[in-house]
This record gives C-alpha cells, sequence and structure tokens, in this order.
C-alpha cells in the first residue's frame, strides 16, 4: 500500500512571537530534522508564505534550512496556496490570483528552483470550482479535497486517479478522514495498531491519502512525531507525494466535486452551508464580517496602485478571524476584534473610500465586537459550543475496529512522559501539567481496554 501523507504548516500574520518561537521548537524542528535522517520519507507539504517570513524573523532559519535540504533530497514537496490563508471560495477571483502570487513569491524567495508548481492547497481545504479553476488557470496541475466532497451516492477508488468535469487533466486527491483522524487525534499512537486499522489494504495495490496540520505533531499531540517517523520507516507502508500518484495508478475519472473544507460536515451539506464554519447562514457575526472585508476590497481595488492599504488588505483576508467567530465550537473575542479591526483601517486609510464608506466600516466594526460581547454575555457562545463539538463531529465511525494492547498503551505513555520531562527540564510546568493528564487518560483508556 502507497501512503500520502500530505502536512499544512501556518501561522496567520497576526501570530505573536512568543507563539512562533515556542511551537517551532514543539513542532516545526522536530518535524524538519527528524525527517532528514529518513532516507525514504515522502511526503506532501504546504507552508504558506506568511510562516516562512515568521520562521526567518523569529529565530526559525534552522527549519528552513532543513526544508530546503529535504527539497534537495526529493523527500518533500511543496504546494502551492495562499500566502495569507485567505478562505478562498469566498473572495473574488483577482484576490485568488492574488494571494496566489504572493505565495509563489515567497515559495521562490526561499527555496528558489527546488519548489515546483504542482499541487494546490487551498486554506483550510475550502473548495470551490471557482478556486480549482483559477489554480488550473495559474499552471497548477492537482488539488487536495476532502473525502466529503466527492460526489454523493459514489465510492472513492483507491486505485483510480480523479480528474475534475470540466477541467482536463486538472486532478483532484481525496482526503481519507477517518485514517486522518486515526493519526492525528493520537487515539491509537503506535504503528502496530495502525495497521491493524488498515488490515487488508496493506497487502493492495491502492493507496491511502491523509492530510492534517503539521503542527498536530509535537504542539497538539506532544511527541505524537514518533508515531509519524515510525510510519514512515514501516515497510509494509510505501511513503509516496501525492505528486507520485499519477505515474502509479493509470486509472482516470471525472468527477465534479462538492462545495467543502477539511472541517465540514454531513450535515452542512444536507444544509447546503459547506461554509458554515467561516460565513453561516445564520451566525450575524460571520455575515458582518464578510460585509465589511466586502468594502475593503472594493475599496482598495477601486484606488489602484495604493500599496499601503493594499497591502494592509492582503494580510487582513486571512481566515482565522471568520473560524474563531463560529462558536463552533472554537471562540475568541480578540481574534474576532484584531481582524475586523484591520479591515475597518483598510477602508478607514484607502483613498478609494468615501466618507461614507468609512463611516460604514466603522458600523460594521462596532456591530461585530458588540454581537461578540453580547454572544458571551448571554451564554450563546456556550450553547453553540455544546451543539458543535469537534471532538464528537471528529470520532472514528468504525472507532470500534481499532484494538489497542496494553503494551502499545504503555508505549503511547512512555512517550508522553519522556515529553513531560522534557517540558520540566524547560521550567515548561504548564505544558507538563497538560502531557500528565494525556497520560492519565491513556491509563484510565488501558484500564478499561483491558479489563485490569
Amino acid at each position: 500500500m502507497y501512503w500520502a501523507n500530505f502536512l499544512h504548516f501556518y501561522q496567520p500574520p497576526t501570530q505573536k512571537e512568543i507563539w512562533v518561537r515556542r511551537i517551532t521548537n514543539e513542532s516545526y524542528r522536530k518535524i524538519f530534522s527528524g525527517l532528514i535522517g529518513i532516507k525514504r520519507a515522502r511526503l506532501t507539504i504546504n507552508i504558506n508564505g506568511i510562516l516562512c517570513e515568521l520562521l526567518e524573523k523569529h529565530g526559525g532559519k534552522d527549519v528552513l534550512d532543513c526544508i530546503r535540504s529535504l527539497l534537495r533530497s526529493g523527500n518533500i514537496e511543496l504546494t502551492g496556496s495562499a500566502k495569507y490563508h485567505a478562505f478562498l471560495p469566498l473572495l473574488p477571483e483577482s484576490e485568488i490570483e492574488r494571494q496566489i502570487i504572493l505565495n509563489e513569491g515567497s515559495l521562490t524567495k526561499y527555496f528558489g528552483g527546488l519548489w515546483k508548481k504542482k499541487g494546490f492547497f487551498s486554506p483550510e481545504m475550502a473548495y470551490s470550482k471557482t478556486v480549482a479553476r483559477v489554480a488550473a488557470r495559474m499552471g497548477y496541475s492537482w488539488i487536495v479535497v476532502d473525502e466529503l466532497g466527492f460526489p454523493i451516492g459514489k465510492k472513492i477508488k483507491s486505485d483510480s486517479i480523479y480528474t475534475i468535469e470540466d477541467l482536463g487533466e486538472f486532478k483532484v486527491f481525496f482526503r481519507e478522514r477517518n485514517f486522518s483522524f486515526l493519526i492525528l487525534s493520537a487515539q491509537a499512537g503506535t504503528v502496530p495498531s495502525m495497521l491493524r486499522y488498515l488490515g487488508a489494504k496493506l497487502d493492495s495495490s491502492e493507496y491511502a491519502l491523509t492530510a492534517m496540520d503539521g503542527e498536530t505533531f509535537g504542539h497538539h499531540r506532544p511527541g505524537l512525531e514518533k508515531l509519524l517517523f515510525d510510519l514512515l520507516r514501516e515497510e509494509r507502508i510505501i511513503p509516496a507525494m501525492i505528486s507520485d500518484l499519477p505515474e502509479i495508478f493509470p486509472a482516470r475519472q471525472a468527477v465534479e466535486v462538492r462545495d467543502s473544507t477539511w472541517a465540514v460536515t454531513k450535515k452542512n451539506l444536507e444544509e447546503k452551508e459547506p461554509f458554515a464554519r467561516w460565513k453561516g447562514a445564520q451566525n450575524n457575526i460571520q455575515q458582518m464580517q464578510w460585509r465589511l472585508t466586502a468594502l475593503a476590497v472594493e475599496t482598495v481595488n477601486r484606488a489602484r496602485g495604493e500599496l499601503r492599504a493594499r497591502r494592509l488588505l492582503d494580510e487582513a483576508l486571512h481566515s482565522d478571524q471568520y473560524w474563531w467567530a463560529s462558536a463552533r465550537p472554537w471562540w475568541s473575542l480578540e481574534m474576532i476584534e484584531r481582524g475586523a479591526h484591520e479591515l475597518k483601517s483598510v477602508v478607514q486609510i484607502s483613498r478609494g473610500a468615501s466618507l461614507k464608506e468609512k463611516a460604514r466600516a466603522e458600523e460594521l466594526y462596532r456591530g461585530i465586537i458588540y454581537t461578540g460581547f453580547e454572544w458571551q454575555r448571554s451564554g450563546l457562545v456556550d450553547e453553540l459550543s455544546r451543539k458543535e463539538d469537534e471532538e464528537i463531529h471528529g470520532r472514528l465511525e468504525d472507532k470500534g475496529k481499532v484494538f489497542i494492547s496494553r503494551e502499545e498503551y504503555k508505549q503511547m505513555i512512555d512517550t508522553l512522559l519522556n515529553e513531560v520531562r522534557l517540558a520540566a527540564v524547560a521550567e515548561d510546568y504548564h505544558r507538563a501539567a497538560m502531557i500528565k493528564e494525556r497520560v492519565r487518560e491513556l491509563s484510565e483508556e488501558m484500564k478499561k481496554a483491558n479489563g485490569s
């Protein structure tokens, strides 16, 4: 079996230096330096241009050096994307193109001719036909999409390569949700448990494609990078980059892909809201955010050649502000306010904005903030979070198939205890306490699973 694993690395332009340095140390540095020691490793990587800049600025130049080394050795490939992680399906084509071009400039700056224009990753894995069309027009040959974007009522064949209807040879690859979640959740953090989950597929002439945030390894899930490395070393699994797959699997089939994201649910699709986490039909805050976004885009594009407002708009389009306004279940009034303030500032400094439009921007900004405070005071945020808890949505549909032995539980616990020691040595006692809590949970699971 071939395994194509896609990792997405990103931090918003507003990220604080302390967090860039912390995540670099906990995740990025471990992952990329560790991959150098695995000669058979092959992965597909997305690193947004803004993160490259943050790494250069805040002590991560060695990480960039590792990425260059891995590109030279052929262990990884880089995808194109949007530099500032904009939510592309809800933007005009001109803004989609601009974000892609800006990202290409960053990749060329940091990696020169080592990166090749092949695959494309739309931030949040947000797919629309328009995004695919723009990517194809700009020279990309494939895009990665969540499996819920596959046509309803049909089954994905793991020995075929799919193309998008009306886009010629432009290919689409579908992420396997269950396998991806099994890895990123750390519910079965050993190779033997993974092999049992894969079962007969291991000896088949098929491929499996997983995709997840790179920060999962080491930052969100301390010690999980060991599982990543062990899987890449496992002889029964053949690592592959996504761009390798068309050379290995000759079968082709054209499909019409549904609008989707990697956070979309079946309920979202039934309700015809594939982008609900970023623009919910009943979410007044997000509706105001996007009206303010449209106003900022319109006024900047009206005043051509205005560099200051244009540069601020590019950064302000990052997807985080809309996500944190969803309360499904994530919520941050700080992120909401900061994003709204950036967009309002774009309008305020734009020569293309009239006094009426500037007043409208201020009105939308205040509406976003006041509504956010009201949601918190009234308890609506807590209510929405309970209804849409991501941990519930993320459960494996066939979780019962995964058996973890007592020895495997002990292996996972030992890995985490080592991370506790490392955190204590670094005097990061909060992180040590968090990992110890995960150790406690695993110990209880081990007792239940093994009847002791």
